[in-house]
C-alpha cells in the first residue's frame, strides 16, 4: 500500500464528473472562478437526491411525528421511523432499538458522557481517549471528571500524526472505564486501529465508544464487526442535512442508561408523582424530532451507497495521494499529519504565510479550504503551530480541483513574496 493512500479500497471505474452534476452547488461562481470545495470534512455538499427528499418530505408529507392519527402525521412517522431502519441497515445494527437520532457526533458524545459515564463512575475510575481528538470528544469527558472525580488520561500520537499504540495499551488498566476514540481524526487524516483499540479495552473490561464523524463518509462501518460499544456520527458530513446524526449504542447499555433530556416523546406516562419513560429508541429523543433532517439523511445513505461506498472511499485515496505528491513539491510547503493509514484530509502549513491568510487568498480564486484549528486545538500545540489549512475531498472532487489547490497555492506565495 502507498503511503498516506486510505486502507479502504476497492478500485472501481468511478466517474466523477457525473457524480458532480448530482450536486447543484458546485455549479457556483465564487469571486469570478467556479468553486472548488476542499472542505467536506467540516460539512460536505448535498446531492440533488437529497435536496429533493427534503423538499418532496416538507411539501407533501410534513407533520408531527407520532401520536397523530391524521394522515399526514402518519406519513411523517412513517417517513421518520423508515430512516431509522435506513440507518440500522446502513451500520448494520441488530435492531432499531440501538439507534437514536441525535443532531450530530457532539449531541451524541455529550449523551453517553451524562447518561452512561456520569452516573457510573467515580474517584478512582479512568476515561482514555487519544491525542488526536475533536474538542467534541475531550470536553464531554472533562465535565464528566469534574462531575465525578474521576480522572481523563491521554495517549500520544507521533510526529507522523499516528496513535502510540504500545503507549495507549500501556494506558489500559483494571480502573479504564471507557475509551473515547476518533475513528478518523479530523484535523489530519490519520485512520486509527479502531478494531485493535476495541479488543484491548474490552479485554479490560472497559466500554468504548467511536467518534465515527470522519469515518463513514468513506469507509464502510459495520458496528457489529467493529464490536463498539458506542458509535457516533454527523449526517452533514456525510452529504445529509445538519442538524441529524445517530447514536448508535448496544441495546443492553442503551436500556440501562437513564433519560438524558425530559418531555415530549421520551414519556410513557406523566404525573406529579412520577413519570414511566418511553422504550427504546424513543427513550432518548425528548421533543419534536428533526424530521426532515432524518429523511435527508436516508437519501444520503442510499445516494452514498447508489455510488458504492467502497468505489468513493477508492477515488478519494487517488485523490489524497495526488495531492499529497503535489504539495509536497511546493517550496516551504510542510506537510502536517503523514500518518501511513490516512483517509482524505490533507493539512498543511505555508512558511511565512499563517493559515488564514492562506485561506482567504485561495478563497479569491473560488477554492474553499477550512483554516485554523479544527477543533482540535491540542494537535495543533503538539506540533507546535497555531493553525494549518486543510482540505478535504468527498465523491464530488476531482484531479482538476487537485491542480487547482496547487495553482491557487502558487499564487499565494506570489502574494508573499
Amino acid at each position: 500500500m502507498a503511503a498516506n493512500v486510505s486502507p479502504f479500497s476497492a478500485p472501481e471505474a468511478y466517474d466523477a464528473a457525473r457524480v458532480r452534476r448530482d450536486f447543484p452547488i458546485l455549479a457556483t461562481q465564487v469571486n469570478g472562478h467556479p468553486l472548488v470545495y476542499l472542505d467536506s470534512a467540516a460539512s460536505s455538499q448535498r446531492p440533488l437526491p437529497v435536496l429533493r427528499a427534503v423538499e418532496d418530505y416538507e411539501t407533501h408529507s410534513h407533520a408531527n411525528v407520532h401520536r397523530g392519527v391524521h394522515a399526514l402525521s402518519q406519513a411523517a412517522t412513517s417517513a421518520f421511523e423508515g430512516a431509522r431502519e435506513r440507518a440500522r441497515r446502513f451500520l448494520n445494527a441488530r435492531s432499531i432499538r440501538e439507534i437514536i437520532f441525535v443532531r450530530g457526533t457532539t449531541e451524541a458524545i455529550n449523551l453517553v458522557a451524562q447518561s452512561y459515564a456520569r452516573p457510573r463512575f467515580g474517584p478512582g475510575d479512568e476515561i482514555l481517549i487519544s491525542a488526536l481528538e475533536h474538542h467534541a470528544n475531550i470536553v464531554p469527558w472533562q465535565m464528566v471528571c469534574e462531575q465525578t472525580g474521576c480522572t481523563l488520561k491521554v495517549a500520544p500520537i507521533n510526529r507522523r500524526g499516528e496513535l502510540l499504540y504500545e503507549e495507549f495499551e500501556e494506558l489500559l488498566g483494571p480502573r479504564t472505564r471507557l475509551v473515547a476514540i476518533a475513528h478518523v481524526s479530523n484535523a489530519l487524516g490519520t485512520v486509527l486501529p479502531v478494531k485493535r483499540i476495541v479488543e484491548a479495552a474490552h479485554a479490560h473490561g472497559a466500554v468504548v465508544l467511536v467518534d465515527g464523524a470522519q469515518a463513514v463518509p468513506h469507509s464502510r462501518v459495520d458496528v457489529r464487526a467493529l464490536d463498539a460499544d458506542f458509535y457516533a456520527f454527523s449526517g452533514h458530513k456525510m452529504y445529509a442535512p445538519t442538524g441529524i446524526g445517530v447514536l448508535y449504542g448496544r441495546e443492553e447499555l442503551l436500556a440501562a442508561m437513564p433519560p438524558w433530556q425530559g418531555g415530549g416523546e421520551m414519556i410513557l406516562t406523566v404525573s406529579f408523582d412520577r413519570t414511566t419513560y418511553n422504550e427504546l429508541p424513543w427513550k432518548f429523543e425528548a421533543g419534536t424530532p428533526n424530521i426532515s433532517g432524518a429523511v435527508g439523511l436516508g437519501a444520503a445513505m442510499d445516494y452514498l451507497e447508489s455510488l458504492g461506498v467502497e468505489a468513493v472511499a477508492a477515488h478519494e485515496a487517488r485523490l489524497l495521494a495526488l495531492a499529497t505528491a503535489e504539495l509536497a513539491r511546493i517550496p516551504g510547503i510542510e506537510l502536517v499529519g503523514t500518518a501511513a493509514s490516512k483517509a482524505s484530509v490533507l493539512s498543511f502549513t505555508l512558511a511565512g504565510v499563517h493559515a488564514h491568510d492562506l485561506g482567504t487568498i485561495l478563497d479569491t480564486e473560488g477554492i474553499a479550504v477550512r483554516t485554523g484549528h479544527h477543533c482540535a486545538m491540542p494537535v495543533m500545540t503538539f506540533f507546535g503551530i497555531p493553525a494549518t489549512a486543510r482540505a478535504s475531498f468527498g465523491c464530488y472532487n476531482t484531479e482538476d480541483d487537485v491542480a487547482r489547490l496547487v495553482a491557487g497555492l502558487g499564487r499565494v506565495r506570489e502574494v508573499f513574496g
